[in-house]
């Protein structure tokens, strides 16, 4: 028998919220307790950071009522901190009323400056110290508002750390799927005006979410009302898109181990294949680069060639270099020492979502220049088919750009560049400010786009589902070239490796000892041999609960179960994942220890 749940802390009860002539909101109910550790999800525009607002109390409902338990203290990290007319960052965390002793803790384990100007302050310096204010002020009941945008990893890192000794209640906002795993233990879904809550972590959403919409679906048809079955589908997104997940998963294993291959030595094979056709082969080729600005380098004698197919993620703290480096892949500055060939044929489109081309433009203008077809990939589409396939109502065609929100409007910033003709897809923190769905698709984007890929990223799960090689800077000029993704760099590194101040990981950590060339070890070998057919049975294990959870009754005959195997197919996902990466890590290892 499960304990009883605690007293209610905070308490919102049929609240309703106008937006225009409608409603955002309208018989919306929540409670939370002192322990709940919850997801918020739902899509760009659904009013996720509204509803925070309204929990904080920044927001007055229209209809409704919201009741807090005592003196229960809130803190709100918002997407975009307001410095106002404060003169340093320090002036700006001490505003919060928090006690400077602390603010000085915190300050120093994350890495800030609080004597930094606010007006110069980087998108990164600025998150740190709202997120330095709202924790200093130790509230029960805390609210985060994509709180790892703008942070490199370790200060993910540490942000996590943090979180997880804290004894506050905590509702987040987040498109950095391992931070949610990793923190939460409820679900909050936030779909067409409705808020549901599932009892479990994030890593169970999809299938309890999959769950809900299949049954939504059933009931749709049953209805026989068509047109409610596509509205559905257009606000939910492509569920199949998940479905595929293992199918890209296996494609980006395929990428891996032909990128590794290319790399083992001058074979003859290899020189037949680079000889054969050079110029589409090899985009960028950077021999002995170097970079440095004063007495700080960058680069060091850095080397990487760069072929088509290679989906390269670049990673290291801020301000390590990340952007300097594609700057130079593309010629944009030149390197101190070394060269950089690139391909006569490079055709490269960068899509950093910079937002001022959508000032005064409608959502037409922005992808189609006022007309009604768009080409990509050399066939014409009508926008209005293009926009479904990004998950837009297609009523938006003329609607203004800048009516959109945040998320919408990378979204269709992404759009329009993803219709660009180009070799090399440049992307810089492609993942901020963008739901799971949008993330789904950008997955799947990459994975059928035909030429290179480079993207800076501190997203650790989206690294892992899409690169094939991880280029990892340190900020003192070495840099680390390994092939696999994020999981793969981290499982090469000393298990006893330090973080740098403020929780940074660091690239140049020392890899552990070199084995001496030979065989795996009895464990090591015997674990490799193993793998597959552990891997064959967890797939198995999965399929029988998806068809268990796809039980249209389940749900409302028996929650307990339903509860119970969903929170079961989340964990075993998860374990096929580590399973295949550990496999990938062993078969590597194998390889190097072989020649």
């Amino acid at each position: 028998m499960s304990p009883p749940r605690p007293e209610p802390i905070f308490t919102l009860e049929s609240i309703g919220l106008k937006n225009g002539a409608g409603w955002l909101f309208q018989g919306l109910s929540l409670t939370l307790d002192a322990r709940d550790r919850v997801a918020l999800i739902g899509r760009n525009g659904a009013g996720k950071s509204t509803l925070l607002k309204i929990i904080d109390g920044s927001i007055e409902p229209d209809q409704g009522r919201r009741a807090l338990a005592g003196r229960l203290k809130i803190g709100r990290l918002e997407q975009d901190p307001p410095m106002g007319d404060f003169e340093a960052l320090e002036d700006y965390v001490l505003a919060g009323g928090a006690q400077p002793h602390e603010v000085a803790a915190l300050a120093d384990q994350i890495g800030l400056d609080l004597a930094r100007p606010a007006a110069t302050a980087s998108g990164g310096e600025r998150r740190r110290a709202a997120l330095v204010r709202v924790l200093a002020e130790a509230p029960d009941l805390l609210l985060l508002d994509e709180p790892t945008n703008h942070l490199d990893i370790g200060a993910i890192e540490w942000l996590e750390n943090w979180l997880d000794r804290s004894r506050c209640a905590l509702v987040v906002i987040s498109h950095d799927r391992a931070f949610l795993t990793r923190l939460t233990k409820n679900c909050l879904w936030l779909d067409r005006g409705m808020l549901r809550r599932a009892e479990v972590g994030f890593g169970g959403f999809d299938a309890w979410s999959e769950a809900v919409t299949a049954e939504e679906e059933r009931t749709a048809q049953r209805l026989d009302t068509k047109l409610r079955a596509e509205e559905h589908w257009l606000q939910r997104g492509v569920t199949a898109r998940r479905k595929r997940n293992m199918g890209r998963l296996s494609k980006l294993m395929d990428l891996r181990e032909t990128r590794r291959s290319l790399d083992r030595g001058p074979t003859s094979a290899r020189i037949a294949t680079e000889s054969s056709d050079p110029g589409s082969k090899i985009l960028i080729d950077a021999k002995g680069i170097s970079l440095a600005f004063g007495d700080r380098a960058i680069l060091n004698d850095f080397s990487l060639r760069i072929r088509k197919g290679d989906r390269i993620g670049i990673v290291g703290p801020n301000g390590a270099g990340k952007s300097t480096l594609i700057k130079l892949l593309l010629g944009q500055i030149a390197p101190d020492s070394g060269t950089i060939t690139r391909s006569a044929a490079l055709a490269p489109t960068i899509i950093d979502q910079h937002r001022q081309r959508l000032k005064g433009r409608t959502v037409r203008e922005v992808l189609a220049d006022g007309g009604e077809w768009i080409e990509v990939n050399g066939s014409k589409k009508h926008i209005a088919g293009y926009l479904k396939e990004y998950l837009f109502d297609p009523g938006v065609i003329d609607a203004a750009a800048e009516t959109l929100s945040g998320g919408e409007q990378s979204r269709l910033l992404l759009a329009r560049e993803f219709a660009t003709p180009s070799n090399l897809m440049v992307l810089d923190e492609p993942t901020n400010d963008l739901d799971m769905e949008t993330l789904d698709l950008i997955e799947e984007v990459i994975g059928d786009y035909a030429g290179t890929v480079v993207l800076v990223s501190h997203d650790r799960a989206f690294l892992d589902r899409v690169v094939t090689m991880i280029v990892a800077l340190d900020g003192t000029g070495k840099v680390e070239v390994s092939v696999g993704g994020w999981s793969d760099w981290v499982a090469r590194q000393a298990p006893t490796a330090a973080a740098t101040k403020g929780g940074r990981i660091s690239a140049a950590t020392p890899a552990s000892a070199p084995r001496k060339a030979g065989k795996l070890s009895y464990k090591d070998a015997r674990e490799l041999a193993e793998l597959p057919a552990r891997i064959a049975a967890l797939g198995k294990d999965i399929a029988a609960h998806e068809t268990a959870l796809a039980d249209p009754d389940l749900y409302a005959k028996n929650p307990p179960r339903f509860a119970a195997l969903t929170t079961e197919l989340g964990s075993l996902r998860e374990t096929l994942e580590a399973a295949e990466l550990r496999w990938l890590e062993l078969a590597q290892m194998e390889e190097q220890l072989a020649g």
